[in-house]
């Protein structure tokens, strides 16, 4: 029975996985439409994010039925609800990957200069991401501590770009509905760090039972 339940778990951590790696697809593939100036990747993102919110489900009912099914340990029943809480911010952080490509396609979206590091922002939560799904496949608590520490150097970037696109609007108010965009974009990414961080505080949790917070 044991062993069965083993490989259940297993099972349960090749499908976050898979989750984790397409919420980094969607990263990337919002960056590069950014870089490219691509409006036409929110189609693509529109069919990634339908996948996610469908993954989503699937996970959840797995997990249901590991609880429901079998008589999991203390340190099981973390990693079940860890696994629980967790994929609740891989779908956020798809709604917010798809969010960004939506603004990318607008017809008013008339890019004009720099992405002023925004960029440099996306790199950054893709790999918040990918090392909080690392984190917890491998029960690496210092790994997820990384990531929590990381996510300084997300608000940080935010902090620089925002004050860059007031300056921006000073200087030539005709850009002032481009910054509007850009700085929307900036903070969809710095809510996919803090989704990032939240799914690093949840490894932790899974291998100490502590939980010491995070965002809604």
């Amino acid at each position: 029975m044991r062993n069965f339940f083993d490989t259940q778990l297993s099972e349960l951590h090749k499908q976050l996985i898979e989750m984790g790696a397409l919420c980094e697809k969607a990263i990337n593939l919002v960056s590069s439409a950014l870089h490219e100036r691509d409006s036409e990747a929110y189609k693509v993102m529109a069919e990634m994010e339908i996948e996610i919110d469908q993954m989503e489900r699937d996970i959840e009912t797995f997990c249901l039925k590991l609880l429901l099914k079998q008589q999991p340990v203390a340190r099981d029943l973390r990693q079940i609800s860890a696994a629980l809480k967790m994929i609740t911010d891989m779908e956020r952080i798809g709604d917010q990957a798809a969010d960004i490509s939506e603004i990318i396609s607008c017809d008013g979206f008339k890019p004009s200069g720099e992405d002023l590091g925004i960029g440099k922002m996306a790199s950054a939560t893709g790999k918040m991401v990918t090392d909080s799904i690392d984190a917890y496949v491998s029960r690496d608590i210092s790994k997820a501590q990384e990531v929590i520490d990381y996510d300084d150097r997300v608000d940080k970037l935010f902090e620089k770009i925002k004050k860059q696109l007031i300056e921006l609007i000073s200087q030539d108010s005709s850009t002032g509905e481009y910054a509007l965009d850009l700085l929307m974009i900036a903070k969809y990414f710095e809510r996919i760090g803090d989704h990032a961080v939240n799914i690093a505080e949840w490894v932790k949790f899974s291998v100490t039972g502590v939980h010491e917070g995070g965002i809604d």
